[in-house]
């Protein structure tokens, strides 16, 4: 079973953040691009697109799926990992590190603390998995 971060914050989505300063990186989770397969394309935000918690980031097409990404924090994206137009699958080989999808500068750090924590977000999935 995958270890989550105990710094990073989760979404019933599946998308993580971590933030340091005023600046969080977000990405999905290990479960996520696990349960979507080999990733095969990256739908990344322009840099200065501005989102709600809540908005399409994103999308992320697998060999089975497609799937919409969620913005888990309001604010301005100021990066995008370039290296995924080229390789996708830095997604599946390390979802919670070089698999990263873009950074948003935070219009509200309070955001954070709505999202789960990663014991919270491993009890979800492994409620979900036992609800299957």
């Amino acid at each position: 079973m995958a270890t989550y971060p105990s710094d990073y914050r989760y979404t019933r989505e599946h998308e993580w953040v971590v933030a340091k300063d005023d600046i969080a990186t977000v990405g999905i989770t290990d479960y996520a691009q696990h349960e979507l397969g080999d990733v095969v394309y990256a739908g990344l935000p322009e840099v200065g697109k501005t989102v709600k918690a809540g908005d399409i980031l994103g999308s992320v097409e697998s060999v089975k799926t497609m799937s919409d990404i969620y913005a888990p924090v309001s604010g301005s994206v100021v990066e995008i990992n370039a290296t995924l137009a080229d390789n996708p699958e830095k997604i599946n080989q390390d979802a919670h590190g070089a698999g990263w999808l873009a950074r948003i500068k935070l219009t509200d750090a309070g955001e954070l603390s709505a999202l789960l924590d990663a014991p919270a977000y491993q009890a979800f999935i492994a409620e979900k998995d036992s609800s299957a």
